[in-house]
């Protein structure tokens, strides 16, 4: 009998990991709910539509077009040996990945609040499957690039091959500051207006519509301090190829900010994961 209400007062006490090895080792133990965000979110996004997976290629075109005339019809900035049109949207593919990515990352934990108060589970997760969403986007939109590429027949040269490369790097600068974001979001809701502002801010000062050689020698470094300047300069040099140069220490430099970034955005996060349950 007294073991029987001994059984009956056991309570089942679901804590994280309290080892960064642990973490990591949970991280791979939900990898399903991961997939499950991920994939959700993928429908969310689409669900009752009328065009679909269309609305992922009308906006980076319609924006294509817009700076193509007004930057390669208007202004006649240079297109480093390549149309106008290739040139835009080989820096539009990396910047909508960013910039979809940090609006998806900066209210995931809070428009996943539900979820979050009532069971454990790495909560890094849930900005990382923002991330993934935004990569679908990404190769969606590739496309349109693909369809540019034939339309004025261009052919890539060997430098396509790197392109792997200078995504795993938007990958982490999407990483870095969408964690940064999503957890200052959870303390301070003010984020969520901020961010809005973030993003078209960063469009103009990054060489999406232009490229960055124009930039006059003095200021380039700089300028680099944006570390997406290197990520466009980098996908724009395995794209084009010719002409296209990376101005190297200006890259080193925001190669260097988005370790930084990277690094960083997982420390904060860990740091302030375990009250997110209790602030959210």
């Amino acid at each position: 009998m007294v073991n029987d209400q001994a059984a009956q007062r056991q309570e089942l006490l679901i804590e994280a990991g309290r080892t960064e090895r642990q973490y990591w080792q949970d991280l791979w133990r939900y990898r399903e709910l991961f997939y499950f965000l991920a994939w959700r979110d993928i429908l969310v996004r689409y669900k009752q539509t009328t065009i679909g997976i269309a609305w992922a290629l009308i906006r980076p075109f319609l924006t294509m077009v817009v700076f193509t005339i007004v930057f390669g019809n208007l202004a006649k900035l240079p297109s480093e040996g390549a149309p106008y049109p290739i040139l835009v949207f080989s820096a539009m593919l990396p910047w909508q990945f960013f910039s979809n990515a940090l609006s998806e990352c900066s209210n995931s934990l809070v428009g996943n609040a539900h979820l979050i108060s009532k069971v454990y589970f790495p909560r890094l997760i849930v900005p990382a499957s923002g991330v993934i969403v935004s990569f679908v986007d990404f190769l969606i939109s590739g496309t349109i690039l693909l369809g540019l590429m034939a339309w004025f027949n261009f052919i890539p040269s060997w430098r396509i091959l790197t392109l792997p490369l200078f995504i795993a790097i938007t990958f982490a600068a999407s990483i870095g500051v969408g964690l940064w974001l999503a957890a200052l979001n959870v303390q301070y809701r003010d984020f969520r207006f901020l961010i809005p502002f973030i993003v078209q801010f960063g469009l103009y000062i990054s060489p999406v519509g232009f490229s960055s050689s124009i930039v006059p020698d003095e200021w380039r470094l700089l300028y680099s301090l944006n570390p997406m300047v290197g990520v466009i300069d980098g996908f724009r040099w395995a794209i084009l190829g010719g002409q296209s140069q990376i101005y190297l220490p200006g890259f080193i430099l925001s190669l260097v900010l988005v370790l930084v970034l990277f690094s960083s955005s997982i420390w904060y996060f860990r740091k302030t994961e375990r009250r997110f349950a209790d602030v959210i």
